[in-house]
């Protein structure tokens, strides 16, 4: 396995999820294990009509997950990445740029096990509270094969801004 490129390491706004129990740390090269599961995870629906041994499925995922990282590191060297933990346990990861007087999430991702118990609407809540002190707005794209992630960036304020053939745009103003 190739050695990845190591996170930035930064201090950040975002420590704590209004009373929760979650916080957000900056990811290390230490979570990297978890990332890459969590990504497999987040892929396990979508693999599952692949007609691959399972083998062949995990190195796929695994070298999806080198690219995705690569590249997140590549096209954002200024953003923030965090682990969603709570109780000292990784749940999820939310990758945030300062671009453009916009909050751009790059990515959020949850394990499937903590999925639809408002976590993300939580951490979302959050981020855009810290748009709101900031004057800034919040930005994103979700798969247009993603439904639930939409109604939830719906359900919270967020307006179509573009489309393409994989992805919906999407940005939130206070």
């Amino acid at each position: 396995m190739p050695t990845l490129r190591p996170f930035p390491i930064r201090k950040t706004l975002y420590e704590d999820i209004g009373g929760t129990g979650f916080h957000l740390r900056a990811a290390g090269t230490d979570d990297l294990p978890f990332l890459r599961q969590l990504y497999a995870h987040s892929r396990a629906e979508e693999m599952k009509g692949v007609p691959w041994p399972e083998a062949a499925k995990h190195r796929f995922l695994d070298s999806q997950f080198e690219l995705q990282h690569t590249h997140y590191l590549s096209h954002y060297p200024d953003a923030d990445f965090f682990i969603l933990e709570r109780d000292g346990h990784p749940m999820g990861r939310l990758y945030v740029d300062d671009r453009d007087g916009n909050l751009h999430v790059i990515d959020i991702s949850l394990l499937v096990s903590m999925q639809g118990k408002g976590i993300g609407t939580d951490v979302l809540a959050s981020l855009q509270a810290t748009a709101v002190s900031r004057g800034f707005g919040v930005t994103l794209h979700v798969s247009r094969f993603n439904p639930r992630a939409q109604a939830l960036y719906e359900r919270l304020g967020f307006m179509v801004t573009g489309t393409s053939d994989t992805h919906t745009a999407m940005r939130w103003i206070s």
